[in-house]
């Protein structure tokens, strides 16, 4: 495979295979890199394929480009409150910064707007075909890709293109984790889930009981607390409860400055607790559990009212839920509540319909067994970019993800011994994890110490390198 000048798009008299088994006909698109998703990491996956020189052809099921940052998208776990929990320089790609006049943390419409415009700046609308959905991707020729698409919603006739290669970057904030409780199916109240949350209009005079303890499920139920008349907050254990500023800057911003001077990370979790014990003290004073952990073994929530409103009365913390009834919600401490709104906000599972999991090495729960949480042992041309969750913002990773997978695909062609070589390093290090300490729960998959990462990152471009 080699870099390609400028193949555009499939012309109608591209180059057809003989039918596979199935009849289907193949349409050839030669060098060409198949990107599916034009969100954050989509994006950012088709900039820099280009930049070193691919063929492009990025498949968005939706009409307009931001993925999960696009609220017009029936996919999207935007609410009308959206801000990003990572402060602005944390957040942004590394080539195309956001403007030095937002505000720390932005507005979901102004990280829309910024994909909007990146995608303006480098050209990348072109290589996008809009409202066509990837049903199937299946390993052919040995390193190739059979791509099949048909227009969203199941309309128009399916298409199969054959690449050189192919960067899923279809997210994994879209298909809600559900809870099974005893008795669910007989609650008589309304229930949903947190992706289909969008405005405090929903919440507005009811008694609201929310579940989970996450960034979202915090951001919910403070908004429950100034809308509903009465709100429980339901939590399976405890957590620590970050402030978005310390020292009058971005919380992210001083950890960060930490991690650049190498601080240990006892150090850290001693000056994290000693910053709490300035600002709110003792969490299990306001009735919150005790968490079971400690600070930085899983990512503390980034909140500043949450505590607040529970000071104040608004939020009442209760335990995890035993069982639902047909009027009430048991308790595990055996108390009983009658919530008339249950908002699970208990996070999503990543789902690659198209692929067949034994590509990816997933486990029985769905897992991938990925290098780098992008690298797929035994396909070299396979990545999958922005499946990560950083104690920072998700963009920049994304960006050296696709960086660092175009520079593979252009050693393939320079010095496939190389490339043969990298591809054991794949294989040998998938699993790998670049957070130390964490929970093992689904939540906690792809979380990763974004300086970690990134160093690990950089150790892999360096063994790229041409000697």
């Amino acid at each position: 495979m080699s870099p390609s000048t400028d193949p555009g798009r499939p012309e109608p008299d591209a180059t057809t295979l003989a039918p596979p088994r199935d009849a289907r006909p193949v349409s050839d698109r030669g060098d060409t890199v198949c990107v599916i998703g034009a969100g954050a990491s989509g994006l950012t996956a088709v900039k820099n394929l280009r930049e070193h020189g691919f063929g492009v052809d990025c498949y968005e099921r939706e009409t307009g480009v931001g993925g999960a940052w696009n609220w017009r998208h029936d996919r999207s776990p935007v609410y009308a409150s959206t801000h990003l929990i990572s402060s602005r320089p944390f957040t942004q790609f590394p080539d195309f910064p956001m403007p030095d006049d937002w505000p720390d943390y932005p507005h979901h419409s102004q990280v829309l707007t910024y994909f909007e415009r990146y995608a303006d700046h480098f050209d990348l609308r072109q290589h996008i075909w809009f409202g066509t959905e990837v049903i199937r991707v299946e390993p052919v020729d040995g390193d190739r890709w059979d791509v099949t698409t048909r227009s969203t919603g199941g309309y128009g006739p399916e298409r199969t293109s054959r690449y050189a290669a192919v960067v899923v970057a279809n997210g994994h904030n879209w298909s809600p984790k559900l809870p099974r409780y005893e008795g669910l199916e007989e609650f008589r109240g309304e229930i949903m889930h947190a992706s289909s949350y969008k405005d405090p209009a929903q919440l507005r005079g009811k008694r609201v009981l929310v579940v989970g303890a996450g960034n979202t499920g915090c951001d919910i139920a403070v908004e429950a607390a100034q809308q509903a008349s009465h709100c429980w907050h339901s939590t399976r254990r405890g957590y620590w409860y970050a402030p978005k500023y310390v020292l009058g800057r971005p919380a992210d911003q001083v950890n960060d400055s930490l991690l650049a001077l190498r601080v240990p990370l006892r150090v850290r979790q001693w000056l994290y607790h000693w910053t709490l014990r300035l600002t709110v003290g003792d969490l299990t004073r306001f009735g919150l559990p005790k968490p079971d952990h400690r600070v930085y073994e899983t990512h503390p929530i980034a909140n500043s009212q949450l505590v607040y409103h529970v000071g104040h009365g608004q939020i009442t913390p209760v335990p995890d839920v035993a069982r639902f009834h047909a009027k009430a919600v048991e308790l595990t401490d055996g108390r009983e509540i009658d919530p008339e709104l249950v908002v699970f906000a208990t996070g999503y599972l990543p789902r690659f319909e198209f692929l067949d999991p034994r590509v990816l090495g997933a486990d029985e729960a769905g897992r991938p067994r990925l290098w780098l949480n992008a690298f797929v042992p035994g396909h070299p041309t396979l990545a999958v970019t922005g499946l990560v969750q950083p104690d920072s913002g998700i963009f920049t990773l994304s960006h050296w993800q696709t960086v660092l997978f175009a520079r593979l695909l252009a050693l393939r062609v320079r010095r496939p011994e190389r490339a043969a070589a990298f591809a054991q390093r794949v294989t040998a290090g998938a699993g790998e994890r670049y957070s130390g300490k964490v929970k093992d729960s689904s939540r906690h998959w792809f979380e990763v110490g974004h300086a970690d990462y990134l160093r690990a990152v950089q150790r892999a471009m360096h063994e790229l390198e041409d000697k």
